[in-house]
């Protein structure tokens, strides 16, 4: 049998450690999946990838729906009209700015009841 040369025991090695690295990543994202599917949480060490910001995990809660501040309207408020519906983009800002207020009197006045 022919002697092995420098460059075979350098891409052994090379083999070795990549094969090893694969490995150890399958590992971890297979405890990551299991722990996911059960609800629980890596511990501190253990997570992949720690302290890098891959993008997986948990995804951003939005937040409530905005309604249109306008009395009697339900439609949705979008930032495009200023957060007011499509219906009323036209209106002053003086007469949004007055509903709010009476919105949000409304509001401390219901968490005012809801606390007695």
């Amino acid at each position: 049998m022919a002697k092995r040369t420098d460059i075979q025991d350098l891409v052994e090695q090379f083999v070795d450690r990549l094969s090893s690295l694969i490995e150890q990543d399958t590992v971890s994202r297979a405890r990551d999946a299991v722990l996911t599917a059960f609800g629980g949480h890596a511990p501190a060490g253990l997570s992949r990838g720690a302290g890098k910001l891959d993008g997986i995990g948990r995804k951003r809660r939005k937040g409530p729906i905005q309604l249109c501040p306008v009395p009697g309207c339900s439609n949705r408020a979008a930032p495009v009209f200023g957060m007011v519906c499509s219906k009323h983009k036209d209106l002053p800002k003086a007469d949004i700015k007055k509903y709010r207020e009476q919105r949000r009197a409304q509001k401390t006045k219901a968490k005012g009841k809801k606390a007695a």
